[in-house]
């Protein structure tokens, strides 16, 4: 997945990635500066790795549902494509969210900010490190539906532990969000807010899953006591 991220694909997400910051800088300062020998053939070298970490994300959650496969009912087991679909979905779906959400603000309000006679310098290694740090984070945050369904579909925890649990979680959110988004407040809303959303939507998805593997113990349990 490397070796394909790098000779293929590198330079277009180069490109893409660097759109949004020239969105917001003018004409004549479409520039990225590098400061060391090394900085911008290693940074290449990330952007293929990242690359290829989403590209191959499909065979993570694979290998993650063989993981915890042999906890599950012989019918649940069937469920590794949609878990796979639903899986690679949210951690494309986060990373997607932040570069078409949180990009065009968060660097139009830096770039932006200060004085007039202020002038942006921005090197390879630290714009492109900044975006793939932001990328993997969002991508990775986006996964908190998927990680409590699933605990849910395997009867870790049920919706009443969730509701019980409102309000640590959603300050537990809040902390992550202040710890990792950009520092600033905007930033830090655009990262909390979907995950407050899709944390309430799990718990409706949890709830509907103990529903159905309730009734599915009580079949199972019948079809046994008429053997």
């Amino acid at each position: 997945g490397f070796c394909l991220s790098y000779f293929l694909v590198n330079q277009w997400v180069m490109d893409f990635l660097r759109q949004p910051l020239f969105d917001v800088l003018p004409a004549d300062k479409h520039q990225l500066y590098f400061t060391s020998l090394f900085e911008n053939f290693l940074t290449h070298l990330k952007i293929a790795a990242v690359t290829a970490i989403f590209g191959l994300s499909p065979f993570f959650f694979y290998q993650l549902w063989n993981f915890v496969a042999p906890g599950l009912y012989p019918k649940e087991r069937k469920f590794v494509v949609p878990f796979i679909a639903v899986g690679t979905g949210f951690f494309v779906g986060g990373a997607a969210f932040a570069y078409y959400i949180l990009f065009p603000a968060a660097f139009k309000f830096f770039i932006q900010y200060g004085l007039p006679t202020d002038t942006p310098l921005l090197t390879i290694g630290a714009y492109y490190g900044t975006d793939l740090k932001l990328l993997l984070l969002f991508g990775m945050a986006f996964e908190l539906p998927v990680i409590v369904v699933l605990l849910g579909f395997l009867g870790v925890i049920d919706a009443a532990f969730l509701r019980k649990h409102r309000q640590s979680s959603i300050i537990g959110i809040t902390i992550l969000c202040a710890m990792f988004a950009p520092p600033d407040a905007i930033s830090m809303l655009i990262m909390m807010a979907p995950l407050i959303v899709l944390f309430e939507m799990s718990i409706w998805v949890v709830q509907w899953l103990g529903v159905r593997r309730e009734r599915q113990r009580k079949l199972i349990e019948a079809e046994l006591n008429t053997e």
